[in-house]
């Protein structure tokens, strides 16, 4: 992910264009990292609440993804005003882990529904396209293009999936014995304690280098 923003950061900046919105190499690449994001998503959900749903932690969660969303869709204007980031990954992640409980003991359920929404979405029987492009007008959202988006549809069969094969991806991947790993190697156990933080303040960095660079080289 934060080796993709660089990618697209130097397109930003126009110094390298690599034609991220039709290239490709990086549709695909964008496509590979929001699937495994999400499908962790559900498999963290599902873990999370297999011995019953925290509702203090549901809270918690939903105040931080809810104000960092809001930050983002406020900074993303500024930035951006005329394809600011109205649902993208954080927000989707807001709503895609509260209507996620219904399904964290239904592993079944929310293997068959995940499916028939991919599957749906596949075929082009199902589509948020038209939701997006209807509802535009009336909250003033972008018409043509938002900087980041996740439609609820397909991207919420993901995290499904993530949620109904959980206890299989625990014994395929050994989680104990990565989360032994990862205690030896401090660095990579704060990266995975902290990802949220350093997918909110990545960009920032990133970005404030670029302009820190081009403004010393012009």
């Amino acid at each position: 992910m934060v080796a993709f923003h660089f990618c697209y950061d130097l397109e930003y900046f126009k110094i390298y264009n690599f034609h991220i919105t039709s290239n490709p190499f990086f549709l695909n690449w964008r496509i590979f990292i929001v699937s495994l994001f999400l499908f962790l998503v559900g498999v963290s959900l599902a873990l999370s609440h297999q011995n019953g749903i925290k509702w203090q932690k549901v809270k918690k969660r939903a105040f931080l993804l809810g104000v960092v969303a809001l930050l983002i869709s406020l900074v993303s204007y500024f930035l951006f005003p005329h394809s600011w980031i109205y649902f993208g990954i954080i927000h989707f992640i807001f709503f895609a882990s509260l209507v996620g409980l219904y399904f964290v003991n239904k592993k079944t359920l929310a293997f068959l529904v995940g499916v028939a929404i991919l599957l749906l979405y596949a075929f082009k029987i199902i589509s948020m396209h038209y939701f997006f492009i209807n509802l535009a007008p009336l909250l003033h959202l972008p018409l043509y293009h938002t900087e980041d988006l996740a439609p609820f549809i397909p991207w919420f069969g993901v995290v499904l999936l993530g949620i109904s094969l959980s206890n299989i991806v625990i014994k395929v991947c050994k989680v104990e014995k990565i989360e032994q790993f990862s205690q030896k190697l401090k660095l990579l156990n704060l990266l995975g304690r902290h990802s949220l933080v350093i997918y909110i303040t990545h960009q920032i960095i990133l970005f404030a280098l670029f302009f820190v660079i081009l403004s010393i080289i012009a």
